[in-house]
């Protein structure tokens, strides 16, 4: 898979993302370990880059892209994205597109090289405070 950077985007990714950091793109909607979000409204809506020191074995298909990045993402999440997928920065945010039209107008990016992982206990109590308070 190929993922295109569009030069506004690179000049905003320069001073966020490190050099030979490690960048996985994924959803936002609570189904990964990288997200403590999510509720069936929000399945496969939001989206993230995520910056970790070292490879994640479960986000196996790397995307070649124009910017250099070691960028991969889940095998079971490919099917959300298209053919000319691009990152663009558009009016302050980062967009994720493919040819189909913007698939997030809202990219975050996540710094996770000094973040460990919630325990699903943690993730259960959290998702317990913020359940109503989503969709």
């Amino acid at each position: 898979m190929e993922i295109t950077f569009k030069s506004a985007a690179q000049n905003y990714l320069a001073a966020k993302i490190p050099e030979n950091a490690q960048v996985i793109l994924t959803t936002d909607d609570g189904s990964n370990n990288y997200s403590s979000i999510g509720a069936t409204c929000e399945l496969a809506d939001k989206f993230q880059l995520i910056i970790l020191n070292q490879a994640d074995p479960d986000f196996s298909i790397k995307l070649e892209n124009n910017d250099n990045l070691h960028m991969h993402i889940l095998p079971a999440e490919q099917y959300l994205f298209g053919d000319d997928l691009n990152i663009d920065f558009v009016h302050g945010r980062l967009a994720l597109n493919d040819k189909s039209g913007i698939l997030d107008s809202a990219l975050s990016v996540v710094d996770w090289r000094n973040v460990s992982p919630e325990t699903e206990e943690q993730l259960r109590e959290k998702m317990k405070k913020i359940g109503d308070q989503i969709c």
